[in-house]
């Protein structure tokens, strides 16, 4: 489990960020589809982490 910010974006979508993983950041229009994309996102940056061989933050 991660910790997700989400905020409303000066565009009028919602903003989710993962602060653990620098430059993971998603958007949707509504707070529940922001969601559901950083979370797409997380699994999508740890999955290109591990095929690098480079570790993964906490």
């Amino acid at each position: 489990m991660r910790q997700v910010l989400v905020y409303f974006g000066e565009d009028g979508y919602f903003v989710a960020e993962c602060p653990s993983l620098p430059g993971c950041i998603s958007q949707g229009k509504t707070r529940e589809e922001a969601v559901a994309n950083i979370k797409e996102a997380i699994q999508g940056y740890i999955a290109v982490l591990q095929e690098d061989g480079l570790p993964v933050p906490l």
